[in-house]
């Protein structure tokens, strides 16, 4: 799995563990186990509309 783009900033978000917890049930759902961070990436990318993943 690449790095995220240079064009990056660092964000720190605290979650509820129980949210914590159904990030990591869904991101096993994938066939590439991703990270937790390219998980969010992904459900933040999806929510915002953008589904080309040439973007990320």
């Amino acid at each position: 799995m690449a790095p995220p783009k240079k064009d990056t900033e660092a964000l720190t978000v605290r979650l509820p563990r129980d949210m914590i917890q159904a990030i990591d049930d869904r991101r096993r759902l994938e066939p590439d186990l991703p990270t937790r961070p390219e998980m969010i990436r992904r459900a933040l990318a999806e929510w915002l509309g953008e589904t080309d993943k040439a973007q990320h």
